[in-house]
């Protein structure tokens, strides 16, 4: 039997305070850009952070939790219920049944092979009635070797080639990883293009979604502004961490 965590009532507090102060900087990116603040979803990246401290976030509005890893996010969930659980770090072959069994949805699709991989499973482990299962492709925007994802001329292929023989997967739209970059002006390149992509990818006809997974804890107004539709939002939600790995997602 799972134990049952309960909310500590001063961390609810703290975290419901950084929540709103997130949700206005995306309200006032809204603003600045004419978009509907409602149009942008919050995932708090909750990597490293114990279930303890996750139940007091969701009792604070902090309902959609990323994770980077599928071990950890595994490990957590049965202990942290009321979420929705995204996968937003890389996604290795061999973990896909684990990951399709935790998570409610997977935002590194990164090569057609993964995504072969995973319809398969979801055939297995899913029921013929159930909806497909929601994923977004990961786009290495900025061609930085260091980054996983299509390069942005394979993913109309990629898209029709999923398509067609994927149809266990509903392909929501297109994620991708900022740059550690030294002015706004670079930071902004990287978002406007995926935003461009996606919108030439639909307005030819491929079928994609229009959601766009983009921005972090230090550029995510940046990234409501260029058109973020899901933003990850990490360190200025749960603060700095002693365990941390790396910054990509956060």
């Amino acid at each position: 039997m799972t134990a049952l965590l309960l909310p500590d009532p001063d961390e609810v507090r703290a975290f419901a305070d950084r929540r709103e102060r997130v949700l206005a900087r995306i309200a006032a990116a809204c603003a600045h850009a004419g978009r509907d603040p409602g149009s942008v979803e919050l995932v708090a990246v909750s990597k490293t952070v114990p279930a303890e401290r996750l139940v007091s976030a969701i009792a604070a509005g902090l309902t959609t939790l990323g994770e980077n890893r599928v071990q950890e996010g595994a490990a957590k969930r049965p202990f942290v219920p009321g979420a929705r659980w995204v996968l937003v770090g890389p996604l290795q072959a061999n973990k896909a049944r684990r990951a399709i069994e935790t998570f409610d949805a997977i935002q590194t699709i990164d090569s057609l092979e993964l995504a072969r991989r995973l319809d398969r499973i979801v055939r297995e482990v899913r029921g013929p009635e159930e909806p497909a299962y929601p994923v977004l492709l990961q786009v290495n925007v900025d061609r930085d070797p260091a980054k996983a994802g299509f390069e942005v001329g394979e993913v109309a292929a990629a898209l029709e080639a999923i398509a067609g023989e994927c149809g266990a997967l509903r392909l929501d739209g297109l994620m991708t990883i900022g740059r550690l970059v030294e002015t706004e002006a670079e930071a902004r390149a990287t978002f406007r293009g995926l935003r461009e992509l996606s919108g030439a990818l639909r307005a030819a006809g491929l079928p994609i979604g229009p959601e766009l997974s983009m921005g972090m804890s230090e550029d995510y107004p940046l990234a409501v502004e260029e058109g973020a539709t899901i933003v990850r939002v990490g360190r200025a939600l749960f603060g700095e961490r002693a365990a941390e790995i790396g910054r990509a997602h956060v």
